[in-house]
């Protein structure tokens, strides 16, 4: 078995956030591999995430996110358990890289594909089913093919499946139940608000030329 030195554990740290202990014995389980401890301490971290779901999380903090130039703002509630938790350095920064997630991605509107009302699914079930390209093909095809791109097009709109911005290789919900796995408690993103500047209101569009003649004419 390769030596697991305390660089090589302080490195799993630094890149997954988990405890010491945590870190030495995904290492140990994993030869001194650091990718593989990764992949190990992810799927604890999942494991430890899905035992504490169902415990209930009323603590927590809102925090907020103002794009440069504050064009882009947004406002997430994630809860936790305790108070204790809840001022802990690792929630908030987790609550602010979800914020920031959320600013990132303009097609998100809800947190889980399980949010997304029926009649949402329905909609774009029924544009699928009209596209050109399904016109000739058996209903049973079509079906496993409509079923495909509206699952794709579903978690386009959540939040939790989006590719997290600053590690592309996990989701949001793996980062998230990475920090449950760190912190001991149970973590839920419950909503959030995104304000894009001038978003509804209809700009009156004015023809610039016609605006100089006009004021040439005047003269």
């Amino acid at each position: 078995m390769a030596e697991i030195s305390a660089k090589i554990v302080k490195e799993l740290r630094d890149k997954t956030g988990a405890g010491m202990m945590d870190c030495k014995k995904a290492l140990k389980e994993s030869n001194g591999d650091v990718n593989k401890a990764t992949e190990w301490l992810r799927q604890k971290g999942i494991t430890s995430a899905e035992k504490k779901a169902s415990r209930v999380a009323a603590e927590g903090i809102v925090g907020s996110y103002i794009h440069t130039g504050g064009r882009v703002g947004v406002l997430v509630e994630v809860n936790c358990e305790t108070d204790f938790v809840a001022r802990r350095e690792e929630f908030q920064e987790l609550v602010k890289n979800i914020a920031m997630q959320i600013a990132a991605c303009p097609n998100v509107e809800y947190v889980k594909v399980e949010d997304i009302p029926a009649e949402i699914t329905e909609k774009e079930k029924a544009i699928e089913m009209g596209r050109d390209d399904l016109g000739k093909k058996p209903d049973n095809i079509k079906e496993k093919i409509v079923k495909g791109r509206i699952d794709k097009r579903l978690k386009e709109m959540s939040l939790m499946d989006q590719p997290y911005i600053r590690d592309q290789t996990i989701s949001v919900d793996e980062l998230v139940k990475q920090v449950v796995a760190q912190l001991g408690e149970n973590i839920q993103v419950r909503r959030f608000t995104r304000y894009t500047l001038g978003e509804g209101i209809e700009k009156e569009e004015s023809n610039f030329a016609d605006e100089v003649a006009a004021q040439m004419g005047g003269n």
